[in-house]
């Protein structure tokens, strides 16, 4: 049972001090609130976590859909005590007021983007999908759904291409079969994909696909604005006739990023290199590619040697990295504070020479 849903013996390894606790190892594949359903190697348990972890767990700490954990039985329910060590994390910042950090899905191998082919497509929300998913450590892949729906589906697959920068990118239709081939063949078994994207892309009809069978209920999208309803309301692991397991999630509305530097470094890698190889020819050493002249990156963004959305999309969301830790660390909060004074001062002195020289 537990070798099916992706138990290996570095898993084996990690459990150790556990197993001489007494405490036997699981899968959590349903979670809903409080609530946990896991596989474990005598079948499926139902779940609850223990008094002392719920008190103990840092933040993202409670177990998710994915995670493997040490668990005592007890009456036939499974109290979790532990969860052991992600592999890979797919994280952003909680919905809603509290800006806590939220555990979406972990230990995941592939990362399934889902777009759709039709009005909503975004190709900004894609490049945030890609930054998480580079951050989380798993494998990413962009699925745009529903391709039989669209007359001419390809200078939208082309634009996605150029912001994909060489992570795969499949057109799938469930209802004419294009592209399941290619999909079933990135899934091997014993190894977990999560399926993420906004409600109506499709994901819970390619779980059902996948599956053979209707695992998950769906609906329609909306007709005014192409955008869907939220049908999945939990998170779940399915075992599939291959052997491969793939996570559903619910559609999200918003997807604020999360200590994900690396993952923005990733997703916009080849942008960062066109700007460092420009930046050698700006006036100013300290240029900030914003409004000073002689500034090499805005002269190519004004040619078209540089995708003005693509910079764009870039600066904010390494704004919005630096407004995250600016809130949590009163340290960063100072540093910035300090940098943007020196940029302040900065440019009062280039404007005062400027007058000079003028003069």
């Amino acid at each position: 049972m537990l070798r099916s849903y992706g138990w290996s013996d570095a898993l084996q390894r990690d459990f150790t001090p556990f197993a001489a606790q007494g405490l036997v190892p699981a899968r959590v594949i349903v979670q809903q609130r409080n609530s946990y359903r896991l596989a474990a190697e005598s079948g499926e348990l139902e779940g609850r976590i223990s008094g002392r972890f719920a008190h103990e767990a840092a933040d993202g700490g409670y177990p998710v859909t994915g995670d493997w954990v040490a668990a005592e039985l007890k009456d036939g329910i499974a109290v979790i005590a532990a969860v052991l060590p992600r592999a890979t994390a797919f994280t952003r910042m909680a919905a809603g007021t509290a800006k806590d950090m939220q555990v979406v899905a972990a230990n995941v191998d592939v990362a399934l983007l889902a777009a759709s082919l039709n009005a909503d497509l975004n190709l900004r929300r894609l490049e945030r999908y890609l930054a998480t998913a580079y951050e989380s450590g798993a494998e990413p892949v962009i699925l745009l759904t529903k391709a039989d729906a669209c007359a001419d589906p390809t200078p939208l697959i082309a634009g996605v291409a150029d912001i994909a920068f060489g992570v795969p990118v499949l057109a799938v239709s469930v209802r004419s079969g294009q592209g399941l081939a290619e999909l079933s063949a990135l899934l091997a078994p014993g190894k977990t994909a999560v399926l993420l994207g906004s409600s109506g892309v499709g994901k819970s009809t390619l779980v059902n696909a996948l599956a053979g069978v209707e695992r998950m209920a769906t609906r329609e999208v909306r007709e005014d604005d192409a955008r869907g309803r939220h049908t999945t309301t939990h998170r779940e692991l399915i075992l599939l006739p291959s052997g491969a397991l793939i996570l559903d999630t619910p559609g999200m509305r918003e997807l604020a990023l999360w200590d994900a530097e690396a993952g923005v470094a990733a997703a916009f890698a080849e942008t960062t290199a066109e700007v460092e190889l420009l930046a050698q020819g700006c006036r100013f050493r300290d240029c900030a590619h914003d409004r000073e002249p002689g500034c090499a990156v805005q002269a190519a963004l004004a040619d078209g040697r540089l995708d003005p959305d693509r910079w764009r999309s870039f600066q904010k969301l390494q704004r919005e990295l630096a407004h995250t830790v600016r809130r949590e660390d009163p340290i960063a909060r100072e540093a910035e504070r300090k940098r943007w004074a020196a940029v302040t001062r900065a440019g009062r002195e280039r404007s005062r020479s400027k007058r000079e020289v003028d003069d």
